[in-house]
């Protein structure tokens, strides 16, 4: 009787569970098949040696791919606001290095002096006369107001001088004088302006004034006549190639005293408009010539 039949037996293999030990065909006196298990073992041998290599190289991929994402890592991440890891636009292949644009230093011109335009009569060429100097019919000061009189304009500067003014201006060589009268409540007040060709020569008439050089009183358009005989209060200033004056006194012939305040407040209020309308000159010519 044969037990051998039904197909043939599997083969044993020791990695694999439940497998069965290889019988040989035919008769058997229950010694194993050496050689078959010999193939066995070396297949088995070939099997690891392949895994083994593919591991290796699968290994080496994953390597490679960590390498490569710590290179990419290194190079900052743009989402998280780190530095670019590209290099420079001037060495970049074809790249063309940029530079910021450079000027030459400058500076704005210094403003021009005002001062400059009333030193001299090359500069101080605006239009001049008693009507642009004190405009209109009256002048406000504050909350007074004067009314505006008679106006006098020569170029014989001895013709409106009083005491030793007339030789004053004739050491500064002045080549014009013009006078304007204001009143109010019965004081009045005489404006004289003197013109020179330059400042050196106002400061040569400043140079010979004195107390007794005074302007003469310009009666006249509803203005009386004032300071023909009686004591009145003068002032003399200068400023560019100007010289300006003020003589105030009463209507009445009074002689003046230091405690008439209306008289020394109507002459102070002159002075200072003769003085901001000869600053305002030079203002004006600056400004256009700046302008041009």
């Amino acid at each position: 009787m044969s037990y051998g039949q039904g197909g043939p037996q599997s083969q044993w293999d020791p990695w694999t569970p439940q497998s069965q030990q290889p019988w040989k065909s035919g008769d058997d006196d229950g010694t194993p098949d050496w050689a078959a298990l010999a193939d066995a073992s070396e297949n088995r041998k070939k099997r690891r040696k392949v895994l083994l290599v593919a591991g290796g190289v699968l290994a080496t991929g994953a390597i490679g791919t960590a390498v490569a994402m710590a290179v990419s890592n290194a190079g900052g991440d743009s989402r998280a606001g780190g530095p670019s890891s590209l290099p420079a636009t001037a060495s970049l292949p074809g790249g063309t290095a940029t530079t910021a644009p450079s000027f030459a230093p400058t500076s704005a011109p210094p403003p021009l002096d005002p001062k400059d335009f009333i030193a001299s009569a090359n500069k101080d060429t605006a239009p001049l006369s008693p009507e642009t100097l004190f405009p209109g019919t009256q002048l406000t000061m504050g909350e007074t107001v004067y009314k505006k009189g008679a106006t006098s304009d020569s170029k014989n500067c001895a013709s409106g001088a009083g005491g030793t003014l007339a030789t004053a201006l004739a050491a500064g060589k002045c080549t014009r004088l013009m006078r304007v009268s204001y009143v109010k409540d019965g004081v009045a007040v005489t404006v004289g302006v003197a013109v020179f060709d330059n400042d050196t020569d106002a400061q040569r008439f400043k140079d010979r004034a004195d107390k007794k050089s005074i302007v003469a009183a310009l009666p006249g358009k509803g203005v009386k006549a004032f300071c023909d005989s009686a004591i009145c209060r003068s002032t003399t200033n200068t400023l560019g190639r100007y010289a300006y004056f003020t003589i105030a006194g009463f209507t009445s012939g009074k002689d003046v005293t230091t405690k008439d305040t209306k008289v020394f407040a109507a002459g102070n209020d002159l002075a200072q408009f003769s003085f901001r309308q000869i600053r305002r000159r030079g203002e004006a010519q600056a400004s256009a010539a700046a302008n041009q």
